[in-house]
């Protein structure tokens, strides 16, 4: 009995990991798919924001996002969060927020006073996908 517990707890949490992967293999390349729209075609933003690049967000995960990030060659480049300093003063916390990729190379937090979708004033939270990220984004 606790032999047939262990295979099929093993077997659930090696679907969890795959299905996990996959999802994480479809966001690499721009378009992600459904729930994600893009950005500029809900809000009036460039389509690429020079340091951001072209997002696409899940309008049912806003204000804190993650915002996916693209570069011009629709490359998964960032996961950004944009948290307003209002929330987080007064004791909002925004837990187990999804990620882009599991790979990240360094973090830029900064604030920002406002634009719309996020008019607040907010903390920009931008994890960074590999070295180059960063580079490419700015263009």
């Amino acid at each position: 009995m606790i032999k047939q517990f262990f295979l099929i707890s093993s077997l659930v949490l090696a679907s969890a990991t795959l299905a996990n992967a996959h999802d994480e293999e479809t966001l690499r390349q721009s378009p992600p798919g459904d729930p994600y729209v893009q950005v500029s075609d809900v809000l009036p933003l460039p389509e690429f924001i020079p340091g951001l690049g072209t997002l696409f967000v899940d309008p049912e995960t806003l204000p804190a996002g993650p915002f996916l990030a693209y570069d011009h060659d629709g490359k998964l480049s960032a996961t950004i969060y944009m948290t307003p300093l209002e929330d987080l003063q007064g004791g909002i916390a925004y837990d187990s927020l999804g990620i882009g990729s599991h790979e990240v190379s360094s973090v830029d937090i900064y604030y920002n006073a406002g634009h719309p979708g996020v008019e607040k004033p907010h903390a920009h939270v931008v994890l960074f996908h590999d070295a180059d990220a960063k580079r490419r984004l700015a263009q």
